[in-house]
């Protein structure tokens, strides 16, 4: 019977440490997921402004062409 004991109490041990370690794995890799959330915002942001940059620069160029073509 303490045998059966000391086995049950090694399985469970064993067992608790796997599970530990794939709470940090999914841990780490939950922190890393929102890094490049992070990350992909800051890209998303830079192309919006310089899709407006360039908006503006378009039209700056249109009334620049119909003050020219107006005088």
């Amino acid at each position: 019977m303490w045998r059966v004991l000391v086995l049950a109490g090694s399985c469970a041990a064993v067992v608790g440490c796997g599970l530990a370690g794939t709470g940090a794995a999914a841990a780490s890799g939950g922190a890393a997921e929102a890094q490049q959330a992070a990350q992909s915002r800051q890209t998303e942001e830079r192309v919006r402004q310089q899709i407006e940059s360039i908006n503006q620069e378009a039209a700056a160029r249109e009334r620049a062409a119909a003050d020219a073509a107006g005088k």
